[in-house]
């Protein structure tokens, strides 16, 4: 009893912001040995899981192993509508196609962190399997258990109201299609990061409503993505969970020092008592942060690779970033001529999507060939021997004629 204890307190504490109703209630249903069926949603805007979802992934993980029933719900209804959650304008509609598209490759990425096979596997569902056949009665019925008062209390919509800019009458039914996923699921508890708290609660309102049950709300911190800003699809700022090691070693190097301590708490498995030791550390002066962040780097691709390709990363890194020396492997491609206008070369590579960012990037100084830095956009390219682009940190390219 005591070991299920330590572990619910565990469950309730590392990655958690708040628990609807209360942190109480669900400590007591959990330590009476009741096995919950709890879930966590996410709309396919795009092909990649990333690290801000791991965070999210990493509690029902838990849950999991613990007994509970773990569902991924996959939005491929709400994706179409668009989360405006955060949002300060209007998300550009996704067909159908486009939503599944993205949701191909989700399971498999998921299957980083949970499991789909043994005796407690996580289940996978996809939302337009009842929300495709509301009626318009049923949708005017859902709604009936919101004021449009509740709606506008949602601040990204006050922001708006005030800014002068529009607010989709279609954004006001999102949360109510989430909501109305908990009660076709019948579920006891909802995870999902803070923006998402609107939403899940909307959940509990028709869950007393529709079905006379409560249902918890568990949330947790949002992860910041390599501009500082929340780990987005949309900010293209993300870490995704199956990169390959290489380059998830060189993103997580590259997040602003204030976060260290952040990501070791929610994206690794690193003891509390070690985080501690290490932030204080990190606040007295004691330690580089460099050396952190490569200590981080490490335990993020060993947990989302192995050990080995995280050794074999965290000396890629040390070559290419600290030694200056050209990178073990990288993509090549093979062009029909022996010169080459320099930004023709970007854009054929796909290493920019046009001329004007490629200009851009050499006046920046954010172009080399063969370790020597360009200068001059309407530079050619002698093709006679392989040369080696680099484009910003991260991007190289072997070209060959």
């Amino acid at each position: 009893m005591k070991r299920l204890e330590e572990k619910v307190n565990h469950l309730l504490s590392r990655r958690v912001v708040e628990i609807f109703p209360d942190r109480k209630q669900l400590r007591q249903q959990l330590e009476s040995g009741q096995k919950l069926r709890l879930y966590f949603g996410v709309d396919p805007s795009s092909p990649t899981i990333h690290l801000g979802h791991a965070v999210v992934l990493k509690k029902l993980r838990q849950f999991q192993e613990l007994g509970h029933e773990v569902i991924l719900l996959i939005g491929d209804f709400t994706g179409r509508i668009g989360d405006p959650s955060g949002r300060t304008a209007e998300r550009k509609p996704l067909t159908h196609a486009q939503v599944l598209e993205n949701a191909q490759t989700y399971q498999e990425q998921a299957a980083k962190v949970l499991s789909f096979q043994g005796t407690n596997p996580a289940k996978v569902k996809f939302n337009s399997a009842w929300l495709d056949e509301l009626t318009f009665k049923d949708v005017i019925g859902l709604t009936s258990h919101f004021t449009v008062q509740q709606m506008l209390e949602r601040d990204m919509f006050q922001t708006r109201l005030s800014e002068g800019k529009p607010i989709g009458l279609h954004e006001f039914l999102y949360p109510v299609m989430q909501g109305y996923d908990s009660v076709v699921m019948d579920v006891d508890l909802e995870i999902g990061g803070t923006d998402q708290t609107f939403n899940m609660l909307a959940g509990r309102t028709l869950m007393a409503a529709l079905k006379q049950k409560e249902k918890f709300v568990l949330t947790v911190p949002l992860l910041e993505g390599l501009d500082g800003r929340k780990m987005s699809k949309s900010f293209g700022n993300v870490i995704g969970v199956t990169e390959k090691p290489q380059d998830m070693f060189g993103k997580v190097m590259s997040i602003r020092d204030e976060l260290i301590i952040k990501y070791f708490t929610l994206v690794t498995e690193v003891s509390e008592e070690e985080i501690k030791r290490l932030e204080a550390q990190l606040n007295l002066k004691e330690v580089n942060p460099m050396e952190l962040k490569k200590k981080l780097a490490f335990e993020i691709v060993k947990e989302f690779h192995s050990e080995k390709e995280a050794h074999e990363a965290a000396k890629e890194f040390e070559k290419v970033f600290q030694k200056a020396e050209i990178p073990t492997e990288m993509p090549e491609i093979k062009v029909t001529e022996n010169k080459v206008p320099l930004l023709d070369l970007l854009v054929i590579s796909n290493l920019v999507v046009s001329r004007t960012e490629g200009r851009r990037l050499i006046e920046q100084g954010g172009v080399e060939i063969n370790q020597h830095k360009v200068t001059t956009p309407n530079e050619t390219i002698d093709l006679n021997e392989p040369v080696i682009l680099r484009i910003g940190k991260r991007k190289f390219l072997r070209v060959k004629a």
